[in-house]
């Protein structure tokens, strides 16, 4: 373990509560790009500077539209999947609280 930290240290930061979210983001073009994330600010900056996925580095800049606390990574893993499979429509009831509103 070297640096001064003791296995008791490690086991002590891994079983740390975190939080877990999983988010929307619309893109430049209208496009929307869901993810997880355990800091949603430092995500958006990573996807915003060209740093976070592959789909978001040509569509910048990108905002956040939804952010949603999960209660562990697996969960947040599968709430991202569920949400990739929505139709854009549904994603759009999402964002907008349940509503779907028609611009």
């Amino acid at each position: 373990m070297g640096g001064g930290r003791t296995r008791k240290d490690a086991v002590e930061k891994k079983s740390s509560p975190r939080e877990f979210y999983c988010y929307i983001l619309e893109c430049s073009d209208g496009t929307f790009y869901t993810g997880w994330t355990t800091d949603p600010e430092r995500r958006a900056r990573q996807h915003n500077s060209g740093a976070g996925a592959r789909y978001t580095r040509s569509r910048r800049p990108v905002r956040v539209v939804y952010l949603e606390e999960q209660p562990d990574r697996v969960t947040a893993m599968k709430r991202e999947k569920a949400i990739k499979a929505l139709s854009r429509e549904k994603k759009k009831q999402l964002i907008n609280g349940g509503r779907l509103i028609h611009k």
